[in-house]
């Protein structure tokens, strides 16, 4: 299977498509190693993973299992951890895990003296399409989602599908919500392919299939050419957070306990068609066809809002709003897409309407 290499104005590395867990790959430090994992994940790949590290002495840190949990105590927790094994400038951190766990490794990695390496091993799908690739690293306060963190890209990324299979039903649906999302900003012949896949009636099926891997391949593919042209975020990579700037509220406003950050990326998405929809960018034929796609993936897009106004007003701790003015990442048909910061406050809430209770 490929390689594909990330490069960006500082620096590159590969990400690895292959069988990971079952063939000889190695992962090398010219120090100490830390590998930091949840009590799920650890109790079913440690074991695999100790074998393929070449440190001078390997150490495990365990934080608990949640993106509630994906705040400053847990890195403090992952600083201490490599406090405790004397870590120095020349050790790695390694991320197993999913995405929460591929975030605050990049996030304790990028401070941790300045700065050490780090390679991520994500066991989720959402985690191998997205939080793993393009060093955007945060975590989570009472103000919001990722709201405190940096860019700081790991030296590799090792994506094995075999992780999948543990995964349920119900994480594998969160992951191709963001699957979605690339394929509707960037690439229209890959969204009819998502629109072609089988109804999603048994993980085996669908994991047994030809079927996900090119399309993990493309997400990356697509992703990597964006970060590629846009490592901080400025211009083209913000299309990447299609339907995030209504996610990030419903997941903290609903303390990150009721859906999995994929779920509510697919309500955020159904928000941001119903906007564009209202400004005419949308057809109501291609936002069906969208909402086609969620539906079969068994991801609803229904969610109630209790207060239209404090969510209005939550938008402007969202990290693409500046200026007093709130930037909306919108398609335009699919496969293209516009960034918007013209909106009115009218234009807006008419959109949140549809969601009031």
């Amino acid at each position: 299977m490929p390689t594909l290499t990330i490069q960006t104005s500082t620096t590159s590395y590969p990400v690895v498509i292959d069988e990971f867990l079952h063939n000889d790959t190695c992962i090398t430090s010219q120090s100490k190693a830390l590998i930091v994992s949840n009590p799920k994940i650890a109790g079913l790949y440690l074991h695999k993973i100790l074998p393929k590290i070449q440190a001078q002495e390997v150490s495990v840190c365990i934080v608990p299992d949640g993106e509630e949990y994906k705040n400053m105590q847990s890195v403090e927790h992952i600083l201490q951890c490599a406090f405790a094994n004397r870590l120095d400038r020349k050790s790695l951190m390694i991320a197993l895990g999913g995405g929460v766990i591929s975030d605050m490794v990049g996030f304790a990695s990028g401070i941790f003296e300045r700065g050490i390496s780090y390679v991520s091993i994500p066991t989720t799908l959402l985690a191998q399409v997205d939080a793993s690739v393009g060093g955007k690293c945060g975590i989570n306060n009472a103000y919001g989602k990722n709201l405190i963190g940096l860019f700081y890209q790991p030296s590799a990324v090792y994506i094995d599908t075999g992780f999948l299979h543990t995964l349920s039903m119900r994480e594998i649906r969160a992951g191709l919500a963001e699957v979605l999302k690339v394929f509707v900003c960037f690439d229209e012949q890959a969204f009819t392919k998502l629109e072609k896949l089988e109804p999603l009636e048994s993980k085996s099926a669908l994991l047994d299939s030809s079927a996900l891997l090119p399309l993990i391949q493309r997400s990356i593919e697509i992703k990597a050419k964006v970060v590629e042209q846009d490592e901080r975020e400025s211009n083209i990579r913000a299309a990447l957070n299609y339907g995030h700037t209504f996610a990030h509220i419903i997941e903290m406003q609903t303390h990150y306990k009721r859906f999995l950050h994929g779920e509510a990326v697919a309500i955020g998405i159904a928000m941001a068609n119903t906007l564009a929809q209202q400004l005419g960018s949308l057809s109501a034929a291609d936002s069906k066809r969208i909402s086609a796609v969620l539906a079969r993936f068994g991801l609803d897009g229904s969610y109630r809002i209790n207060d239209i106004e404090a969510f209005y007003q939550a938008f402007f701790l969202d990290k693409k709003s500046s200026n007093n003015k709130l930037r909306f990442i919108l398609p335009e048909g699919i496969g293209s897409f516009s960034l918007r910061d013209d909106l009115s406050k009218e234009q807006i809430l008419s959109c949140l309407q549809h969601y009031a209770r």
